[in-house]
């Protein structure tokens, strides 16, 4: 087994799964803010929704970083972010740069949705605490 065989199932996590961490601890500490936007959506139970997100960000970052049931952590992002990216992103319903900017983002969620399709087929590779 090479190195590039060996290391990039693990540099592959750090660089997918830190987004989702940051993300989530962010939202922590900016609990009120990021609620009110959900509220400004028009969905319900804002604090509610904006909990469960704090806990499928960071624990299934957590769990794809540490390869410790990657297949899970990897499923849980994977379906929490088709309506985050339909609700967030929705570039068809805008002008100018702001449809420029969300059709960006939308796709880079596609990407990182991929992304987590591969760990739930094949796992958390080297350099893992295992059980997917």
């Amino acid at each position: 087994m090479n190195a590039v065989t060996r290391f990039a199932p693990l540099l592959g996590r750090i660089l997918i799964g830190q987004i989702f961490l940051l993300a989530g601890l962010d939202k922590i500490g900016k609990f009120s803010q990021v609620a009110a936007g959900i509220a400004g959506k028009g969905l319900p139970l804002a604090q509610v929704l904006l909990a469960t997100t704090i806990i499928v960000e960071v624990g299934g970052a957590l769990m794809i970083l540490l390869g410790w049931r990657a297949r899970l952590g990897a499923a849980a992002l994977f379906l929490w972010m088709i309506p985050v990216t339909l609700l967030y992103h929705n570039f068809w319903a805008m002008d100018g740069s702001q449809a420029y900017i969300n059709q960006i983002m939308f796709q880079k969620n596609l990407a990182m949705m991929g992304a987590m399709l591969l760990i739930v087929a094949f796992g958390s590779g080297s350099h893992s605490l295992k059980k997917d």
